[in-house]
């Protein structure tokens, strides 16, 4: 993407990624990775016990070796949606960063199709870009992410890590 020249139309289309996966588990159990601030920041596993604290309203998960990723809440409807806005990256600073998020459907049949939409990346910079190369990494990542959803929610981790 380094000399490519895009139109407004390019532009707005790129302005945001989806992407959806099916998963061979209840709603409530992908709700519970899905709810968590962060889940997704790992090295292509999810993390059964993520390093997140909390500064006020805002979730700051640590990847080792990388640095803080923080977030914040914008809504969570149990077990259908959940949406947060990704503040920073150890690349960019705190700022109103894109917004994730997932929604949960139920299959026909058993199962559910989840659906993430990250949004805003045009908000990141007025130099295209700039935001063109953050959401190029966060367009492989997706696919990616997802897969590793998958796998921690089916071998029941996600289930697993919420008992006490």
């Amino acid at each position: 993407m380094n000399d490519t020249r895009y139109s407004e139309v390019e532009l707005a289309e790129l302005d945001s990624i989806a992407r959806q996966i099916d998963i061979d588990a209840p709603a409530d159990r992908v709700w519970d990775l899905v709810a968590r601030p962060g889940w997704y920041i790992n090295d292509g596993t999810v993390d059964d016990e993520p390093d997140v604290r909390y500064e006020d309203d805002v979730a700051v998960v640590t990847e080792p070796g990388v640095g803080e990723y923080r977030f914040r809440t914008e809504q969570l409807d149990k077990p259908r949606y959940a949406a947060f806005r990704w503040l920073s990256t150890p690349f960019r600073p705190v700022s109103e960063g894109t917004l994730v998020e997932f929604w949960i459907d139920e299959r026909p049949g058993g199962g559910v199709t989840l659906r993430v939409l990250e949004s805003g990346f045009s908000t990141l910079s007025a130099d295209p870009a700039t935001w063109l190369k953050e959401r190029e990494g966060n367009d492989r990542g997706w696919t990616d992410e997802l897969a590793a959803a998958k796998v921690f929610v089916e071998s029941g981790a996600a289930q697993a890590g919420t008992e006490s």
